[in-house]
Order: structure tokens, then sequence, then C-alpha cells
């Protein structure tokens, strides 16, 4: 059977940031806002009235620092409290794939690849702006890749996810080279306007060329195994799907955007995803030891934190479980794919690691990897 690897990587970073800073002043001018307009329902205990946010409170309850968005102006509006994203013609390209072209041509050009040479191309993200056409077929289009393409939605998980069913096709022998891709435009379905979440996630996109290891052009990264797990959970729930086009329609569909159990999401999230990856490694028959990196999904500092004692057995260093969530926020499927090309290069040939996303579903997918080349 081929042995795959991962050859390259990308990651577009949006133009636009959002300080801590910038997110409470906004989202307390909406607090105020609102207690104002409803002040009688409030005194009459008819309605609960907002409190209002702070950066210590969003720092320690997530690790977060800022974030990059799409849009940074009707984020910040307390009128608005969403991202404005404009409708675009059926001829334009849509946003995923405008991400997604910049994040595809940097893991290319990184693997030594051209866009022809490509047979697999997978929109593996949380949220699709559309149903169809599959906009990996826009992308394999818009790159003049071949082959074929499709869509993929395993929430959090996608990219890791998408990562296996790449690998899988390329181990069979079906595809030569495959990009997994994933536009992650979080600031879409969240709810700005709710004080729990509203400092959680940002706007990126990533990719990863994957190909057989024997035709790889440099340094790679040897995929040993892949494993995915699901387990269905209504705590993280979307019920809306992408864009808010219609957020005028639902100012009272709280339920309509992304909603979530913290306090139930970590009980019963921390145990599924330490015993997989511990099973994982067992089964691989590679001792935790051994890993000289963890790449975890990132959602929260505390949970990453949590998983890498109970995987490694202690206090992980920080250049063993990188985090880029304090620059980053959590970026659903996309965030550590982005933590796995910035922090990998400095790993020697033979060097183990894991990357690991983890999320709504639930779902859990692990890839190991061996630094070559």
């Amino acid at each position: 059977m081929t042995s795959c690897a991962i050859t390259g990587t990308g990651v577009f970073t949006p133009r636009e940031s959002i300080t801590n800073d910038e997110l409470v002043q906004a989202f307390n001018a909406y607090a105020d806002l609102y207690n104002t307009e409803n002040a009688a329902a409030i005194a009459a205990g008819e309605m609960a009235a907002k409190d209002p946010s702070s950066s210590e409170f969003i720092f320690a309850a997530s690790g977060i620092e800022q974030r990059y968005v799409m849009d940074k102006s009707g984020v910040l509006d307390p009128a608005v409290m969403h991202p404005h994203l404009r409708v675009r013609s059926d001829d334009e390209p849509s946003i995923m794939a405008e991400m997604a072209l910049a994040a595809c041509r940097d893991a290319l050009a990184q693997a030594g690849r051209k866009a022809e040479e490509v047979d697999l191309v997978i929109c593996a993200a949380s949220n699709h702006e559309r149903p169809y056409p599959a906009i990996a077929v826009e992308i394999q289009q818009l790159l003049g890749a071949g082959g074929f393409a499709f869509d993929m939605n395993v929430a959090c998980s996608s990219a890791t996810f998408g990562m296996q069913a790449a690998a899988d096709m390329i181990r069979a022998g079906s595809v030569r080279c495959a990009l997994v891709v994933n536009p992650e435009i979080c600031s879409g379905h969240l709810e700005w306007r709710d004080r729990d979440c509203h400092f959680i996630f940002g706007d990126v996109c990533t990719a990863a060329v994957l190909e057989p290891s024997d035709a790889a052009n440099g340094a790679h990264f040897l995929i040993h195994s892949t494993r995915c797990a699901t387990q269905f959970s209504n705590n993280i729930r979307n019920n809306n799907g992408f864009l808010r086009r219609a957020h005028d329609q639902m100012q009272d569909r709280r339920d309509m955007q992304f909603m979530q159990e913290g306090r139930k999401v970590f009980k019963e999230v921390l145990p599924l995803v330490s015993k997989h990856i511990l099973s994982h490694l067992e089964d691989a028959g590679v001792s935790a030891d051994s890993l000289r990196r963890l790449w975890l999904h990132q959602a929260n500092k505390s949970m990453n934190d949590f998983i890498g004692r109970k995987v490694l057995g202690r206090v992980p260093e920080p250049h063993e479980q990188p985090n880029i969530l304090q620059d980053y926020a959590n970026t659903s499927s996309a965030g550590s794919i982005i933590a796995f090309s910035k922090y990998s290069a400095d790993l020697e040939p033979g060097d183990l690691g894991l990357i690991c996303s983890f999320g709504a579903g639930y779902s859990v997918g692990s890839v190991l990897v061996e630094r070559a080349g």
C-alpha cells in the first residue's frame, strides 16, 4: 500500500483583526443600548439586563487576546454586531473560494507542486456558504486542478477528517496529489451579542497538500496513521448554517446561531479526546513519551492544557504543545493546521507528532506524523 505524506501547508490570514479591548468596547456599548431600550421591561423583571464584558474575563475564560476577521466594521458597530459580508453575484468567486486560493497556492509552493498536478480537492469546513455547487469544485476550477472535488463538514474536525479521506485515497492509489483546504469564516455564525461566546471565534483559511511519500520534493511529514470518531451531542449546535444574511429576521432567534453548553462540553469532550489520542497511540505502537509535538485544536487554552497533561502524563512544555489561540482565537477546523503549519519546521527527521481536532458532533480526528527528509 502506498505511503502518504503531508508535503506542504498554507495559511491565509485576513487583513483585519479585532483586539479584546476593541471587542469589549463594542459589546458594552451594545449592552448599554439594549439595557436603555428595554429599561421598563428589565425593571419589571420581564427581561434580564445585559452584563458588560471585559478583556480580563475573555482572556481568563479562553486564552484569546485577538482574532482575525473578514470584516470588523459590522462586528464593532453596536447597532449591527455582525460582519458585513456582501452577497456576491453568481459570476463572482465565492468568499470561501477566494480565501482558499491564497492558502492553496502557498501550500502548493511549499510542496513544489503545480495546481494542474492536483487531482483531488476537499473543502473541509464547519460552515459552507451554499449547499451546491460544491465550494471545492469552484476551488478546483479557479486553481486549474484536475480530477475531482467535494465538500465535507464535520465541524471543528473537518480538516483532520478531510486528511483521513485524502490519505485513504492516496494509499489506495485512486489519487496522487490532494489538497485539503479549510476556509473558516466563523465570524458569520457567531452571536456577537452574547457575552458568553462573543469572543470565541475568528476567520482564517488553511490548506495542506497530501501525496505519496515517494513523490515528495523535500522535507515532509509521513502520515503513519489516522483515526476519526463521532458521538452525537446537542451541546454545540448551529441551526442556521453559514452567513447572517437573514440577520434582521432573526433578532429573536438566538438558537439560529452558534450555541454551546460550555460546562457540558468541557466535561464530555475532554475525556473523549484524551482517550481517543491515547488509544490511537497505543494501536500505532507509539508511546506518548515518543511524541515531540502535539498540534491540538485551538478552541480553549484550558481544554488543551488538560488534554496535554492527560496524554503526556505531565504538564507539556510550551514547545511541545504550541498555542496560536491568543492570536487567531478559535478558527474551527483550521486551528490545529495553523499550529502545525507554524510550528513544525524545527522538528528533526524521525521526530513524531500528532495533529488532533475535536468539536461539535461530537467529533475527534487525529493524524500521527513523522518528520522526514
